[in-house]
């Protein structure tokens, strides 16, 4: 999903689920607006994404890519099906100069 198609789906609350897989420290110091954390390493056990509509449409993304590329096969063994990197991932998303949350206490 191109990175502008996103941040209209989200201004306009329409967003699909938006997963960040990067680290914790990563995410904290900034993220898609509206972005869930899930660790890449995480993506087979944790139940941040259990109330989740299998169906539903997931972008996930990393800073630039390989780990973005094992969460997303993760989440297909996990039973998801609609499943789109977010293009340039965030990289491309900082370049762009597109807005982003940060957590209060980026550690």
């Amino acid at each position: 999903m191109q990175q502008q198609q996103l941040l209209t789906l989200i201004r306009q609350d329409k967003a699909p689920v938006i997963v960040d897989v990067r680290s914790g420290f990563e995410y904290r110091s900034g993220h898609v607006p509206g972005a869930i954390h899930v660790p890449f390493w995480s993506v087979l056990t944790t139940d941040k994404l259990d109330t989740i509509d299998k169906n539903q449409r997931i972008v996930v993304y990393c800073e630039h890519g390989p780990r973005a590329g094992m969460a997303k096969f993760g989440l297909w063994m996990t039973g998801f099906e609609h499943i789109d990197y977010l293009a340039g991932h965030m990289m491309a998303w900082k370049k762009a100069g597109l807005p982003m949350e940060k957590e209060k206490s980026a550690r």
